[in-house]
């Protein structure tokens, strides 16, 4: 699992979902994102948007890693978010990871365009993508983040329910989102794919 923290920057047969933004930070004109799983010719693009947000290529060479692994990748929780003139802007990617031996969901890496940040596209691309698992019926989410950003979607502290990363982190920027309130939270150590070992 990277060490650095995540935060935006930089599925087939699904309905499309429009995402109105709020004012974007920079100024710009209020934008209309429209989210969508992924498609195979979406590939070429989301690793342009994870290299360009990012200093080097390793979150994008991380998202191709998840996406060859069948254990990880679920097709429908990796979600862009496409302007009006179709241009792909932001991605946000949850792969399957386990606490303690059972499911739960990882949120990265998050990407948008440099010309599209702070626009609203990173947020639209996550809120679709924890939409979408809630529709699957997962029950926890977890992100090690920026604590200033995360909690905007609901994130709290995962030690809150006894969940630790595996490799020494801020307490703040582990984070967890339960998706359903009726289901118990896991505790224990995050196991996360095996293709994070290398980030």
């Amino acid at each position: 699992m990277s060490r650095h923290e995540n935060t935006p920057r930089g599925a087939h047969g699904a309905a499309p979902r429009t995402c109105l933004t709020s004012a974007p930070q920079n100024g710009t004109a209020m934008t209309t994102w429209t989210t969508r799983p992924e498609t195979p010719a979406d590939i070429p693009a989301i690793r342009a948007i994870v290299t360009a947000a990012f200093p080097t290529p390793l979150e994008a060479d991380l998202v191709d890693a998840l996406r060859a692994d069948p254990l990880a990748w679920i097709p429908e929780l990796s979600v862009v978010a496409q302007a009006p003139d179709g241009t792909l802007a932001g991605h946000a990617l949850l792969t399957r990871c386990h606490v303690d031996g059972h499911p739960a969901l990882a949120l990265a890496p998050c990407a948008v365009l440099p010309a599209h940040q702070r626009s609203g596209a990173g947020s639209a691309a996550i809120r679709a993508a924890l939409t979408a698992a809630r529709e699957r019926g997962e029950g926890l989410v977890l992100v090690l983040g920026h604590p200033e950003y995360y909690p905007r979607f609901g994130f709290v502290p995962a030690s809150r329910y006894g969940i630790r990363a595996p490799f020494e982190v801020p307490d703040e920027a582990m984070m967890a989102l339960p998706l359903e309130e009726s289901r118990p939270v896991p505790s224990g150590v995050i196991r996360y794919a095996a293709a994070f070992d290398g980030v």
